[in-house]
């Protein structure tokens, strides 16, 4: 019947969308290991050099920046920021970590 017909042809839909959903997550993830694995570098690199964990200029600067991709890319420049800010909260909680050691 055309209901199962149309039933068959939303699960296949929302399958393909959920298997592109799932390999972005992935994405995601193994890009966000790489963007820790340099900032773990540059925590060394501040500790060796007694620079402060945290850089409000640059922090301010990348907020910024990312603002407007999120705008270009039609994405929700708040949601945006509140992402950004939760990646460098974690980035300068293992600044920190690496400047005790």
């Amino acid at each position: 019947m055309n209901n199962s017909a149309n039933d068959e042809s939303v699960r296949a839909e929302l399958s393909r969308l959920r298997d592109s959903i799932d390999n972005i997550d992935a994405a995601v993830i193994h890009m966000l290991a790489e963007r820790f694995k340099c900032t773990q570098q540059v925590g060394h690199l501040k500790a060796a050099h007694k620079m402060p964990p945290a850089d409000p200029a640059r922090e301010s600067r990348q907020i910024a920046r990312l603002r407007e991709l999120a705008e270009n890319a039609k994405l929700d420049p708040a949601f945006a920021e509140k992402f950004l800010n939760f990646i460098i909260a974690e980035v300068i909680r293992h600044h920190e970590t690496i400047a005790r050691t």
